[in-house]
């Protein structure tokens, strides 16, 4: 069982990297006028948008200026890796 639960646990992990890597190039694309629009870009919207707009809903943008990429990402860094790394220690430890 604690390697199933291993394992789950170490895809959590991939996952939450691979929705960094994702919301990373997002950001980049939002920035380049040219890249707007397109096919690509409504994908990853798709993944994207449904956890951005509840924290825009909360905090605006700025200026013009969208935090909610870094409030995302300082979540998931600071919120949720911990939270996996402490699960990683207790489902993936060898038990003695």
């Amino acid at each position: 069982m604690s390697g199933i639960l291993c394992s789950l646990v170490q895809l959590f992990g991939v996952l939450v990297n691979v929705y960094t890597l994702v919301l990373l190039v997002y950001a980049i694309l939002s920035w380049i006028p040219d890249l707007r629009g397109g096919r690509f870009e409504y994908y990853l919207a798709m993944v994207v948008e449904p956890l951005l707009i509840p924290i825009r809903r909360v905090i605006p943008p700025i200026g013009g200026l969208d935090i909610a990429f870094l409030v995302l990402i300082l979540v998931l860094q600071f919120v949720v890796r911990p939270l996996l790394n402490n699960a990683m220690i207790h489902a993936c430890a060898p038990i003695f």
